[in-house]
């Protein structure tokens, strides 16, 4: 291993994987996934010794274990439960469920295939190594670190002089320039934003180590996964993942995603009682101002009052997009954001647009459409498209 160990510990991962996981371990521990890795980047490849150390990489995180510590961590999260916590005291990757290998093209060919409660854990740590390795071969680590210092002194600075007057969490451990940016990125913030911009993090071992709040609820791997549920409508599994989400946490952990299956069809199943169940919705595609017009004005449908909800924006945002938004939105509602790759790997160069995407449960495709064709993703033309006839057709017809 020419690098050294790029994860140390299982809590180097996003929040909402421990979240989703739970409901999956108590509801759907029979289910089988397969995530299947892409870079959305144009003339991105991947060399022979890329490919060779994200290897010896992921043999060393499947080393890790739960330590002690950590699992007291989990613990003192509110609505993480003891038998859940207990199953991950015995729980470790398995190396047997990931493949990697490189095509002559120079395209990495990295995908996992296990138990859906085993498989999904994997995404965050997969991408955390592709993403760091790639920059440490191709590029000098130590200017790109020097140029992502000098842009967070920008961001600070106008965070400072009252240029930035929203309030974030840092969503950014699956693309980082490195664990150790990231922290020391996170730490800067902290102690050089005056009026403490940032309120959490995605990422579960920062916000232990810095006594930070873990921020996260659910991601689009949730909804599509009751696509492979046989006994459920594909235009309804939003409906079914919204009521295992509530019965499991109550209320109490609850954000909801909107654009697994298009927005308007999410709002045919955001009735009232999910309205109330739930404390806001997160945007993750589309235009930001329409589809916060399109919330509000469904909130309003059901005499709720805006005010007493959130918007929770994460959509490739930087500095400039969501003071934008929150300037426009704020008088109505209450305003909230996840910000990820413009803090964790904005360094001069090109961020990679990298992602790990369910796209089958047992065999079977499942796919994400979103609110813009361009984030939807599936290895099944024939099944997107029918899953896309379905959606058009409850919309037409509800």
């Amino acid at each position: 291993m020419r690098f050294a160990p790029i994860v140390t510990s299982l809590l180097d991962t996003d929040l909402y994987k421990f979240n989703m996981n739970q409901v999956i371990f108590h509801k759907h521990n029979n289910l089988m996934g397969t995530y299947v890795f892409k870079c959305r980047n144009k003339g991105v490849t991947f060399t022979p010794e890329m490919a060779l150390e994200m290897q010896e990489q992921i043999d060393a995180l499947c080393k890790l274990r739960f330590r002690k510590d950590e699992l007291e961590y989990l613990r003192s999260i509110r609505f993480l439960k003891p038998d859940f916590i207990e199953f991950l005291r015995l729980w470790h990757p398995m190396r047997d469920y990931v493949t990697l290998s490189l095509r002559p093209d120079g395209e990495l060919d990295l995908r996992v295939d296990g138990p859906l409660f085993a498989a999904m854990q994997f995404e965050i740590y997969l991408l955390e190594i592709v993403n760091e390795v790639y920059f440490r071969c191709r590029y000098d680590y130590d200017k790109l670190l020097e140029g992502a210092r000098e842009r967070l002194e920008e961001k600070i600075a106008r965070f400072n002089d009252g240029t930035y007057t929203f309030r974030f969490a840092e969503f950014g451990c699956r693309r980082r320039l490195s664990f150790e940016w990231e922290k020391e990125m996170v730490e800067t913030l902290m102690k050089r934003c005056a009026n403490r911009n940032l309120v959490g993090t995605s990422n579960v071992l920062l916000a232990k180590q810095l006594k930070l709040t873990p921020i996260g609820t659910y991601a689009h791997e949730f909804v599509q996964m009751y696509q492979g549920i046989p006994t459920i409508p594909l235009a309804y599994t939003n409906a079914s993942a919204l009521r295992d989400w509530y019965d499991e946490y109550k209320g109490d952990n609850g954000t909801a995603l909107t654009d697994t299956l298009t927005t308007d069809l999410f709002l045919l199943d955001f009735d009232r009682s999910m309205c109330n169940n739930f404390t806001g919705v997160r945007h993750d595609s589309g235009d930001p101002y329409e589809w916060g017009e399109k919330i509000l004005r469904h909130y309003e449908k059901y005499g709720i009052d805006p005010k007493t909800k959130t918007l929770l924006f994460s959509d490739s945002l930087d500095c400039e997009k969501a003071q934008a938004i929150y300037d426009y939105f704020s008088p109505r509602t209450n305003v909230a954001f996840g910000i990820g790759t413009h803090f964790s790997n904005d360094t001069g160069v090109e961020a990679l647009n990298i992602v790990i995407k369910l796209q089958f449960v047992g065999g079977v495709p499942v796919a994400k459409l979103s609110d813009v064709p361009g984030k939807a993703m599936c290895q099944d033309p024939d099944y997107a498209e029918y899953l896309h006839s379905a959606v058009e057709f409850r919309l037409k017809n509800h």
